[in-house]
């Protein structure tokens, strides 16, 4: 009877060992996988923030194009260049 008993424990004993066993292997794993999925979401996070100040960049590009063209298409506005840059000097004045 003392035997078997014996026996019954030391196999729950063994069963317990390699059950923690397995635990402790599961839970670093996923603390591993938790790493690497905490390091994507910050790549994710700096690519987004990189992609959101990209968009503002091109709105400001194309707010400034279409001022642009306003300024052409409706005020016949035009680049300048020295050909058509006319200078005004200050004259001083006589005592």
């Amino acid at each position: 009877m003392m035997l078997r008993l014996s026996v019954v424990l030391l196999a729950a004993l063994m069963a317990s060992a390699l059950f923690l066993v397995r635990v402790q292997y599961d839970s670093r794993r996923l603390y591993a996988e938790l790493g690497k999925a905490q390091a994507e979401a910050q790549r994710l996070e700096t690519e987004y923030d990189r992609l959101v100040a990209e968009k503002a960049e091109k709105r400001r590009a194309i707010s400034s194009l279409s001022v642009e063209e306003l300024a052409r298409a409706r005020l016949s506005m035009r680049t300048i260049t020295p050909a058509i840059t006319e200078y005004v000097t200050l004259q001083e004045k006589k005592r």
